[in-house]
């Protein structure tokens, strides 16, 4: 039996089967220049001057005066002459023999008033064949050329300029679509990219769920959502979540801008949704992601000069796509924005954007989540706990804590560190908070001594209140636009405030300034950010909150703003003016009261103000331990009295209510007045 040897296959016939189509050249500056059509006109101007210049090399005269001419007319020397009237030029030819300058055929100019004496020579000594006289006419054709031409050549620049402008030699594509489709072989996020929001997350795997397995939906009689809007404040992954979809679900995703649409041609941004939704049906199942959809999905009508402009043709041609769909269309609109209320109602409702997607600022596990994933790429020090950095940066979204990490990072390469340690990510969360240190600004002693007092007034006020947060640092290093700052901070996320958290606040800004009086007599301009604060939040409070009694739990003011008008532009005041004047004196009554409270707890511990003072001056920068310490012996500061609202009660005539056992909830005890108790007990059992 005969054994079969397999055959190699040729390199040559691999190449040949291969489906996968050769990559080509890159195509150089000098290509794009020569298929360019304005290099082939600039060679056909060319080539016709050059082949002018040849076939008048024979018939080239030689330019003599015109003296010289009507001399030669007088002698009889020329044979014939024309007199060319358009160009004013007198052409000879002389006799055989005879030369001027060594040319046998000469022309001159003349003006138009020496034409009767070229004319009376010619007359008097006629040449011998003749002389003529040529009245140039322009053809009908050359006529309307010239006539035409500067009109072509506008029309042809503008064309070729807008081709240009619009990515290439297409001058007719103003009406595609900008959107990108991704390649497969791009590199994609996944859900293992995105932490810190895992309700999004689960909302979206769905959706990737129905694109895979839509017989399981269908089965049931669900519906694919037509629309998913993802909103949120800047910086909290919304772009990351959607490429984390088009990653996911391995299907044709198509990424725009929402401010592609909009453009200075009348109907090419309704053209553009058109094709785009064209492309995405024609490659179903697919999904559409179009970023800042606000720039083109605004309420219309709330313009000042009318309605019907481009941006709301868009808009009504982006209602009628996403209405248009076919349930089995599979074709998905994702959208982000910044600020959903500016959005036009009918593009909300259900049928459009099904689905309406929080991303809000990462909670506690979500930061440190967020951290994890950044740090997955960096060499951090064994002492690097990420749970630490998470407490210390509430409020802080996912790209910040990029950010911070980054900062680190330059921080620790900056310093030609291997690792990044504790110190490099506390010095970048300052970066982020209060912007990067200013070591060439040299202050005085006098500005350093009032900074320090500003800042300790601050802290201290701070640390006295029973209802702040826990100062964490406080640093008289200029940074950013500050002098110094004072940095208070939560354990934990908080997501309501109560009324005593805010009438300490209102103390603690204006402590700064209290300290300034209390010590110096001549406070400063340094809290002049801490007034505008204490302000706006007593503002709020009386205005918003309904936390005065005089005033009550009423809103007062209405915000009719409108997208186009400016943010604050159609703010009305609703109510009187002697409810005006209401409003001035509680807000003021308030900034008193906060300021005298401030004020108070100064004076009552003025020894450990200046202990915390000498501390600043000599380190300039304290921690949470440091500040501790020089504030152990700081008196907890009495608390307010119960709040009674606007009812006309006192609490002792208010019926009592009824609390089921299982919801009373025991008091924490106060780690400040537990610590100042003890230290009292103390002093007593020493005494």
């Amino acid at each position: 039996m005969e054994k079969k040897i397999p055959l190699k296959k040729s390199p040559v016939v691999k190449n040949i089967k291969s489906k996968k189509p050769a990559r080509k050249a890159p195509t150089t500056r000098t290509g794009r220049i020569i298929r360019g059509p304005l290099f082939w006109i600039v060679i056909a101007i060319l080539g016709v001057s050059i082949f002018g210049q040849i076939s008048s090399v024979g018939n080239r005269y030689t330019e003599i005066g015109t003296s010289e001419a009507l001399d030669a007319i007088a002698q009889s020397k020329v044979e014939s002459a024309l007199i060319i009237d358009r160009s004013q030029k007198l052409q000879l030819i002389l006799k055989p023999g005879e030369l001027i300058n060594g040319s046998g055929k000469v022309e001159s100019s003349y003006v138009a008033r020496q034409e009767p004496t070229i004319v009376d020579s010619l007359t008097g000594n006629p040449p011998p064949k003749g002389w003529n006289v040529n009245v140039a006419k322009q053809s009908l054709f050359i006529s309307f050329l010239f006539s035409i031409f500067p009109i072509l050549l506008i029309g042809f620049l503008f064309f070729f300029l807008m081709s240009n402008a619009q990515g290439g030699n297409k001058v007719f594509s103003f009406g595609k679509s900008r959107a990108k489709l991704q390649d497969v072989d791009v590199p994609q996020n996944t859900f293992a990219d995105v932490a810190g929001a895992d309700e999004a997350i689960a909302e979206l795997e769905e959706i990737k769920d129905f694109l895979a397995n839509p017989s399981k939906y269908a089965l049931l009689g669900a519906k694919i959502p037509k629309g998913v809007l993802l909103y949120g404040p800047p910086g909290t992954g919304k772009t990351l979540l959607a490429r984390a979809v088009a990653g996911e679900a391995k299907v044709p995703f198509y990424s725009i801008s929402g401010s592609d649409f909009v453009e200075m041609f009348v109907g090419v941004g309704a053209a553009r949704v058109r094709d785009l939704f064209a492309q995405a049906k024609s490659n179903a199942p697919a999904i559409v992601f179009v970023d800042e959809i606000d720039a083109v999905g605004r309420q219309r009508g709330a313009g000042m000069g009318g309605g019907h402009d481009e941006r709301e043709q868009t808009l009504n041609q982006l209602l009628v796509e996403m209405d248009g769909f076919e349930s089995a269309g599979q074709v998905i609109l994702i959208a982000a924005t910044n600020r959903p209320d500016v959005l036009d109602p009918a593009l909300l409702r259900p049928g459009r954007f099904d689905r309406q997607i929080a991303v809000d600022r990462p909670d506690l596990k979500g930061r440190e989540e967020i951290l994890k994933v950044h740090a997955k790429t960096k060499p951090l020090s064994d002492e690097v706990e990420l749970l630490t950095y998470a407490r210390r940066t509430p409020g802080f979204t996912g790209a910040d804590l990029a950010n911070v990490l980054n900062e680190a990072a330059l921080l620790a390469a900056r310093e030609e560190k291997k690792v990044i340690s504790n110190s490099q990510i506390d010095e970048a969360i300052d970066r982020v908070m209060a912007g990067p240190q200013r070591k060439s600004r040299i202050m005085s002693d006098d500005e350093r001594r009032v900074t320090a007092y500003h800042e300790a007034g601050h802290a201290l006020v701070a640390h006295a209140l029973p209802h702040t947060d826990p100062v964490h640092k406080v640093t008289i290093m200029p940074r950013g636009r500050a002098l110094g700052y004072t940095m208070v901070l939560p354990d934990e996320d908080k997501y309501s405030t109560t009324r005593n958290q805010l009438l300490d606040q209102l103390a603690y800004s204006l402590g700064g300034r209290a300290a300034e009086e209390l010590i110096f007599h001549d406070p400063s301009t340094g809290a002049s950010n801490d007034i505008e604060k204490a302000t706006a939040l007593a503002r709020a409070m009386v205005t918003q909150y309904g936390m005065t009694e005089a005033i009550g739990a009423i809103k007062l003011g209405s915000d009719a703003s409108q997208p186009f008008m400016g943010r604050d532009y159609g703010h009305q005041r609703d109510y009187s003016e002697s409810v005006a004047a209401k409003v001035d004196f509680e807000i003021r009554n308030l900034i008193e009261t906060a300021h005298q409270e401030a004020f108070d707890i100064l004076v009552e511990n003025r020894g450990i103000l200046d202990a915390m003072v000498l501390q600043l001056l000599e380190k300039e920068t304290l921690n949470k331990e440091e500040i501790s310490a020089v504030f152990a012996k700081v008196s907890s500061w009495p608390r307010r009295p119960a709040w009674t609202g606007s009812s006309t009660r006192t609490p002792s005539q208010q019926p009592p209510v009824a609390v089921p056992e299982r919801l009373i909830v025991q008091p924490a005890a106060d780690k400040k007045s537990s610590r100042v108790k003890k230290s009292a007990n103390k002093e007593t059992t020493k005494e």
